[in-house]
């Protein structure tokens, strides 16, 4: 599968809304694309489904390794693969939209804002693309994506600036209705303001497919991973808008080793029969009321006290404590496995990749092992003052600034999200 990355000249400079215009040209050209997205991101990837049709794949060295990453761009289905970039193109201290680019030799359209620059345009094009020399990573910028810009005389001038190194792959015009309202922790997610569809073949109009088809080339091959064991257990998973950051290729590991049955606390729906949980992250602070209420939390706690191995992450955490708490001030019971009290903030209280050593054997890791994820929340834990931690913080800030994963029972809550080729969820399969 070929592929090609979209990376930005800064945060906000409209890469999503570049990704899914790339990605319906491609499709009205009779490609078939698979959306992926350079980093940790769980919401940017939200919005790609919609468009496409196919679950997004997240590429991240830090969290799954160079031989990761490849598998899982490997893994997707297509023969156009469209990548988001992160941040601006080199930003990053462990992992990069260049890093990325580079370790899957894709070449890059850089997306740049053009709503008010033509040569300037190409001028910040030229610099980038000079760059990668500068920074020592091996990064093809191949051309541009004018974003925001204008046709007639503006689209021109924009193309006509631009020397032979680098090509014009199109624009995205300046539309109200292309915009993602934001609140914390990013965009809202695609399921709950999805952009218009209209909008998007709006976009998908000024976008050159074929050139940008052209371009696209195929990443190395990392070498297979020998198949692991069917455990013959069955997990179940929350699914729902409070338990919705997941990686596909999460639920793809769980699937090939275990049964895996969802479940939607925020619906009222009940813990299923299972020998494990997994509770991924998302909003529970938004759904305080319906998880109080949930019957689901309450057949948790008292599996969790007989032993039943649940994981759970960030938002999963928070909903395996004694309380959650708005910044409202409105207070709601949770599961109440874990010692701790959460609180929401008014800002975020960590945003990093993070890595974790185990301090004794735990659900995820063996004693001494290291584990490397992300972190990106806006809620603080207060625990119990004998509360026992899995790992200790190498880097990152996890529950306490020291220590992340609190246990109890066979129950793991953490900040940290992890990818499955950590291995973390295949100790987990192995722990059932």
């Amino acid at each position: 599968m070929d592929g090609v990355v979209l990376g930005g000249t800064a945060s906000g400079v409209g890469k999503t809304v570049a990704t899914l215009a790339v990605a319906r040209a491609l499709a009205d050209a009779g490609h078939d694309v698979q959306p992926a997205k350079a980093g940790p991101d769980f919401i940017d990837p939200s919005h790609h489904e919609p468009v496409v049709g196919t679950p997004s794949r997240s590429l991240d060295p830090w969290l799954s390794g160079t031989d990761g990453m490849r598998r899982t761009y490997h893994q997707g289905d297509g023969d156009v693969c469209v990548v988001e970039g992160m941040m601006g193109l080199y930003d990053g201290s462990v992992a990069s939209t260049a890093r990325v680019a580079s370790e899957l030799d894709l070449p890059v359209v850089l997306v740049v804002d053009a709503s008010a620059g033509m040569q300037s345009v190409a001028a910040t094009a030229l610099g980038f693309q000079a760059y990668a020399a500068e920074a020592s990573v091996d990064v093809d910028v191949a051309g541009v994506l004018a974003q925001r810009a204008h046709g007639g005389r503006h689209a021109d001038g924009i193309r006509d600036a631009l020397p032979d190194s680098l090509t014009y792959f199109g624009r995205v015009p300046p539309r109200d209705d292309l915009d993602v309202p934001d609140r914390h922790l990013g965009l809202h997610m695609g399921s709950e303001a999805a952009i218009d569809d209209d909008a998007v073949d709006a976009a998908a109009a000024h976008v050159n497919a074929e050139r940008i088809a052209d371009v696209a080339r195929t990443p190395p091959r990392p070498p297979a991973h020998d198949p692991a064991p069917d455990t013959g257990q069955t997990v179940a998973v929350a699914d729902d808008a409070a338990f919705c950051f997941a990686y596909p290729a999460t639920r793809e590991r769980l699937r090939e080793r275990a049964d895996v049955v969802t479940f939607s606390p925020v619906a009222g729906d009940d813990l299923p029969a299972c020998d494990g949980v997994y509770l991924p992250g998302g909003y529970p602070e938004l759904h305080t009321d319906a998880l109080a209420d949930a019957p689901a939390l309450d057949t948790l706690g008292a599996r969790a006290a007989d032993g039943l191995p649940v994981l759970g992450e960030c938002g999963g955490l928070m909903a395996l404590a004694e309380s959650l708490t708005t910044t409202d001030g409105d207070t709601a019971e949770m599961a109440g496995v874990l010692p701790a009290d959460v609180r929401m903030q008014d800002r975020y209280q960590a945003l990093d990749h993070v890595e974790l050593r185990a301090t004794g054997d735990t659900l995820t890791a063996g004693s001494g092992a290291t584990l490397r994820g992300h972190e990106f929340h806006y809620s603080a834990a207060t625990v119990a003052s004998d509360a026992r931690f899995a790992f200790a913080v190498e880097r990152g800030d996890g529950i306490d600034g020291d220590h992340d994963g609190l246990t109890e029972y066979r129950t793991l809550g953490t900040y940290a999200h992890v990818h499955p080729e950590s291995t973390a969820f295949d100790a987990f399969l192995d722990a059932l």
